[in-house]
């Protein structure tokens, strides 16, 4: 892929920048593979860690979504270059899996691909947790989603402004 191994170090207690570096590196290896990194989670400890990847398709489409046999191939890639790192002495633990139904929403371009959908949004501003429907993405120097609520009232948050965001599940 014409990407070399990064060496890794842990910086203080929480690691974040080593998972920011990690986080990036794993992305760049799923896209030359065709895949989108949706979420990245990290845990355990130095000696042993723990990565939960979730993954999408790059053509994802209706009917066209994240297999088992998706999740294998990426595992496997993945878990090649871990083990040429030496990361946690090759005692990590690896999670590979589909975004799911309740997919985390984050960046525009999820906001505009779910238009429409069911979402429950964290906006600490707003005072807490809603669930609403992603009406339209606006554009300008700061993403911004156009939010419906369920009586029909409109309003536009800054992405910045979202703590979190996931696609509800409609039954």
């Amino acid at each position: 892929m014409g990407l070399t191994a990064p060496h890794f170090s842990f910086y203080g207690v929480s690691g974040l920048a080593f998972q920011s570096d990690l986080e990036q590196e794993i992305a760049a290896r799923l896209t030359g593979l065709g895949y989108e990194l949706v979420e990245f989670r990290q845990g355990g400890s130095a000696r042993r860690p723990h990565f939960s990847v979730r993954i999408e398709r790059l053509d994802a489409a209706p009917g066209h979504r994240v297999t088992v046999d998706d999740c294998a191939h990426v595992s496997r890639a993945l878990e090649a270059w871990l083990d040429g790192t030496g990361l946690g002495g090759g005692r990590y633990v690896l999670e590979v899996s589909s975004p799911g139904l309740d997919r985390p929403l984050r960046r525009a371009d999820e906001w505009r691909r779910f238009q429409g959908h069911l979402a429950d949004v964290l906006v600490p501003a707003w005072g807490g947790r809603f669930q609403v429907r992603a009406v339209a993405v606006v554009e300008g120097p700061e993403p911004a989603v156009e939010l419906e609520f369920p009586k029909g009232d409109r309003r536009v948050v800054k992405l910045s402004e979202i703590k979190e965001a996931r696609l509800a599940v409609e039954w």
